[in-house]
């Protein structure tokens, strides 16, 4: 292990400069709004979220420094740690709520999430996910500094530190924000293009297709070819031998008591939604739990560390090593816990709440370490959250707390215990962008619960708006891991999962497992229909070009051209979940005679699939284009 009495921060700690201000509170404020809304909108469509961190410390740099003339990298710091903290909140809820919406449209006798439902489990969940990390912040990024990498946490640091380049790299976000906010207002707004392309491929009996949009290219570049290839190999398999086998013996048969229709009637698409998707939903909770078993070393590991040393900090004398004081933490964690148990907006029982914190604590360490490790994008929050739903719901089960009554508990539980994982890893890579700059814990840590009660008031609405605009479990909204988690619980609560298929999807993620490939990114391909797999894959190529490509360039800058296609990506990425919240608003102001301003700049797609199979090569060259271009403007 290093020995860290060696590492000096950036800012030593005995200097002080402006960090905590009204201009990175109130910036960082409305990054995390705008980053929350952007990943609850992606995470929605496609089951998956990115980290903002990198995004809100490029474009604070941008503006604190370009427009604001100042200049203090831990304002900037203080910046991306209040933005970042609204999408790690939004990306929990995503993942959880909406089932209870779909609950709601199911049954007319049930009522949707209250605007405070949705406000108080979220800040809950979002503040103890913040205090359970304040006791393991000595122990997971000072005493495991140069063992534990933090991928995010040291890259935004990184970003931070080349402070000069801040004006360049924000252009580049600025850039794939506003052509990815275009293209998206011409494919979905205008609807000059259908945003999806599809074909049917009749010697299978399958159909193949791609959702033509610039945030799946962007998180496929993000990811790399690697994971992106995984997703995609995924959609094959569902799509190109399952769909085709189930077609093939199935025909006139109903072959699960699924559906009432017949294998021929259903189609490619009827066979993904009634069968595939239940087959790929047992292998994301099988891919999750084993997971959670292969960590198992080093989440007791952790955890041990964490409870012998809770109440233990670094000398408070010194400015970098001041957290949150023991005695705080500790109060918060119990009036929060009270708050969940005794407020009627929040139908947790005193069980529930005691599952909460004694689940919430375990799974926090479990995130912190996972994100130490492997990086934010790949912590297995899913994973997190299927193991407490399956727990709770045979909790509340046992003890007499049944049909919508337990699983609308089961679902709180599972979602305050998502937040808590998503929010804990996020403070935690924050955490360590600040000790390697040299920030202030405590200011950091007040940062984070101030982004968490920002993004907790707005993620109520931002829910409200995409369901009134598009409902969740449309094709426009599929909310692929809040359907997953409804069907757990269901499949827990009343036996109506279709276990058979359940089955098979563990034994694919068995198979996977054995190969010694990684389960979830496979598994979420399968369940995830092939349009959504197909983009993300061709953003994956993208990156593996940039990556191989033979040029006279040399690796720091081939490296800092992939960095300035993730800064794109990432752009991208915002653009389009902002134009997308946008366009909600549109699909629920009325005009009159049953049309909404959504519907009047409609123009009814004239440019068919070659139209958006031309706007999508378009938008690709635009990110090669501002990935290989230099300073002087040539590619």
């Amino acid at each position: 292990m290093k020995n860290n009495n060696e590492f000096k921060p950036f800012i030593p700690a005995d200097k002080v400069i402006p960090e905590f201000t009204a201009a990175s509170v109130i910036l960082g404020a409305i990054l995390a709004v705008v980053f929350g809304a952007a990943n609850a909108y992606l995470g929605l469509r496609v089951g998956m979220t990115v980290s903002a961190s990198i995004p809100a410390a490029v474009l604070s740099m941008g503006i604190i420094r370009f427009i604001l003339k100042k200049d203090s990298i831990l304002e900037n710091n203080m910046v991306q740690t209040v933005g970042s903290a609204g999408e790690s909140l939004a990306a929990g809820a995503i993942f959880t709520l909406p089932a209870l919406f779909m609950w709601a449209e199911e049954n007319e006798a049930v009522a949707a999430p209250s605007f405070l439902e949705i406000a108080v489990i979220a800040l809950c969940g979002g503040v103890l996910g913040v205090l359970f990390m304040v006791p393991l912040r000595t122990a997971l990024i000072v005493e495991e500094h140069g063992v534990l990498p933090f991928p995010e946490g040291t890259a935004c640091a990184e970003v931070l530190l080349a402070g000069e380049e801040g004006g360049e790299k924000s252009k580049v976000v600025f850039s794939g924000l506003g052509i990815s906010a275009l293209y998206k207002f011409v494919a979905d707004g205008l609807c000059l293009f259908p945003s999806e392309i599809a074909w049917d491929i009749k010697s299978l009996k399958t159909g193949f297709g791609a959702d033509v949009l610039p945030a799946l290219a962007g998180v496929g570049y993000i990811c790399g070819l690697k994971i992106s290839g995984y997703i995609f190999a995924g959609g094959v398999l569902g799509w190109f031998v399952l769909i085709p086998l189930i077609t093939l013996f199935g025909d006139s048969n109903t072959i699960a008591p699924v559906v009432d229709k017949t294998v021929a009637e259903l189609g490619a698409s009827g066979i993904w939604s009634n069968y595939i998707r239940y087959i790929g939903a047992g292998a994301v909770a099988a891919g999750g739990i084993i997971s959670l078993f292969k960590s198992l070393p080093t989440i007791i590991k952790t955890f041990s560390k964490a409870v012998k040393g809770f109440g233990h900090t670094e000398d408070s004398e010194l400015r970098t090593s001041k957290d949150l004081p023991m005695p705080v933490v500790l109060i918060g964690v119990l009036a929060i816990a009270l708050l969940i148990w005794i407020l009627p907006a929040i139908p947790i029982s005193f069980i529930g709440a005691l599952i909460i914190v004694v689940f919430g604590f375990f799974f926090a360490t479990v995130s912190s370490r996972m994100v130490g490790t492997v990086g934010s994008s790949n912590n297995p929050v899913s994973g997190m959250a299927i193991a407490t739903l399956l727990i709770s719901t045979a909790i509340l089960k046992a003890t007499g707390t049944t049909g919508y009554t337990g699983m609308a508990s089961a679902i709180c539980i599972g979602t305050v215990i998502c937040i808590v994982a998503a929010m804990a890893g996020d403070t935690s890579q924050d955490l360590k962008t600040g000790y390697i700059v040299g920030a202030t814990p405590i200011k950091q840590q007040i940062g984070e619960l101030i982004g968490t009660v920002i993004a907790a008031l707005a993620i109520g609405g931002i829910m409200y708006l995409l369901n009134a605009a598009w409902q969740y479990g449309s094709d426009q909204l599929p909310a692929p891991q809040a359907t997953l988690m409804k069907l757990v619980v269901e499949g827990v609560m009343g036996g109506t999962l279709p276990w058979g298929m359940v089955f098979c999807g563990i034994g694919v993620a068995i198979v996977i497992e054995i190969l010694g490939l990684p389960i979830l990114p496979v598994a979420i391909g399968l369940y995830l229909p092939i349009y959504l797999s197909t983009p993300i894959f061709i953003g994956g190529l993208i990156r593996w070009f940039f990556e191989n490509i033979k040029t006279k360039r040399s690796e720091k800058e081939k490296n800092a051209m992939i960095d300035k296609g993730v800064l794109y990506c990432s752009g991208m990425i915002a653009g389009e979940g902002i134009v997308g919240i946008a366009l909600a608003v549109l699909a629920v102001i009325p005009l009159g005679g049953g049309d909404t301003l959504a519907d009047a700049i409609n123009r009814g797609l004239p440019l068919g699939n070659t139209g958006g199979v031309i706007f999508f090569v378009l938008l690709l060259a635009s990110l090669i284009f501002f990935s290989a271009r230099t300073k002087k403007g040539k590619a």
